[in-house]
């Protein structure tokens, strides 16, 4: 039987990877699909690919179809998240000059101490702030936010988004269109090599398991192909398992690295792999643990507590009712079609599809469908809890 083709579109970036392995790895193969993965320049084409059926599944901010639940980001067809690609990987840069002054505060780069480094980014901007994030609707965005308001930063007078495509962001940075950036690797860690921007703080440093990207698909589409989805869902789930395994990293990042992919070196791209980071152009390093986790801790796992949390926060920034806009956010991370197609892989599922975000300290052992499960440490960086709804 010919293996079915399901057209599936990327943004060149490391957390692309699951898509990228389980088409060149095989893993595609075993399910009997084939990816065609299409490239994508920005955020907004791809959803928009999505949308309008140039593709049937994308890897895709996790905010994205939250947004559009909630009727912000423009007309379309509605998107759920099948499963969640990869968490955290993301990176904060701020220009040379504001690093210069930011050190002149005193701070030393330790990139772990994600209140220190907010102070002494606000103490040395002395003022309004420009980002460079790759789209509105990202948690770039959601983390910038997060993290500059509780810090006490007027953040709807006193920041800028700008929306800057992730390939294009050093050259933003070069140009002097913004200060700082949040960007998925490997484009900060590209800004720092052209020496125009040093790493600040990694996102784990803000929220420790933010899921960034996710699988995602029209919600039609979704619910007309179960097969299909169950399929697709496998096949990734099964590459995510295999990246998370460090001796896989140097293969991964050569295959990253060929020009339909990422076209860049690969020694670049295994740094965000192994969590071993080039901070600056003084060559200051940095080891981040579960920098960019694309596995473990029910990584994978579409939590609509998760969703709740980001479709509570836009709800406070537009305008809307944030009761009603966690409902609908809760409803397109789909743990239903999750559960079933990997029901016949039997791997430790959570028993519950909403937790406590933000609750566990340290890596843990819960109940679940199966035995048991270690959730990994995903605390915010100012000890707050986010409680969802009840399911």
């Amino acid at each position: 039987m010919k293996d079915i083709q399901i057209p599936v579109g990327f943004i060149p970036l490391v957390d692309a990877a699951p898509l990228i392995v389980a088409q060149e790895m095989g893993f595609a193969a075993e399910e009997r699909l084939s990816l065609e993965l299409r490239r994508a320049p920005s955020w907004s084409s791809i959803r928009d690919m999505l949308r309008y059926g140039r593709v049937d599944a994308a890897h895709m901010l996790s905010p994205v179809p939250v947004a559009g639940a909630l009727g912000l980001g423009g007309a379309g067809a509605p998107l759920c998240a099948l499963s969640v690609l990869s968490v955290n990987g993301h990176t904060i840069g701020v220009s040379a000059d504001l690093a210069e002054r930011i050190r002149d505060q005193g701070h030393d780069f330790g990139f772990d101490d994600a209140r220190a480094a907010g102070q002494a980014l606000i103490a040395a901007a002395g003022g309004p702030l420009r980002v460079g994030v790759p789209f509105p609707f990202s948690m770039h965005a959601e983390l910038v936010y997060y993290w500059l308001s509780s810090l006490g930063m007027a953040v709807q007078r006193d920041v800028t988004i700008h929306t800057v495509p992730p390939p294009l962001m050093a050259d933003a940075m070069r140009s002097g269109e913004i200060d700082a950036f949040c960007v998925g690797e490997p484009w900060g860690s590209q800004a720092v090599e052209t020496g125009v921007a040093t790493l600040l703080l990694p996102g784990a440093a803000i929220w420790a398991f933010a899921p960034e990207k996710v699988l995602a698909a029209r919600t039609d589409w979704a619910e007309t192909e179960t097969d299909l989805v169950g399929r697709l869902i496998r096949a990734v789930w099964r590459a995510g398992a295999w990246l998370a395994r460090p001796e896989s990293r140097t293969l991964a990042a050569e295959i990253l690295s060929r020009p339909a992919y990422l076209d860049l070196p690969a020694d670049l791209l295994e740094r965000a792999l192994s969590g071993r980071l080039v901070i600056s152009g003084r060559g200051e390093e940095r080891s981040v643990a579960r920098f960019l986790e694309f596995h473990h801790g029910a990584a994978n796992f579409p939590w609509r507590s998760q969703a709740e949390w980001i479709g509570t926060r836009m709800a406070l920034r537009h305008g809307l009712d944030p009761v009603q806009a966690g409902r609908a956010a809760r409803a397109v991370f789909r743990s239903d079609l999750y559960r079933a197609a990997l029901a016949r892989v039997s791997p430790a599922l959570p028993g519950a599809s909403s937790k406590v975000e933000g609750s566990l300290e340290r890596d843990t052992h819960v109940a679940s469908q199966s035995g048991k499960l270690i959730l990994c440490r995903d605390t915010f960086f100012d000890g707050r809890f986010f409680e969802p709804a009840s399911d």
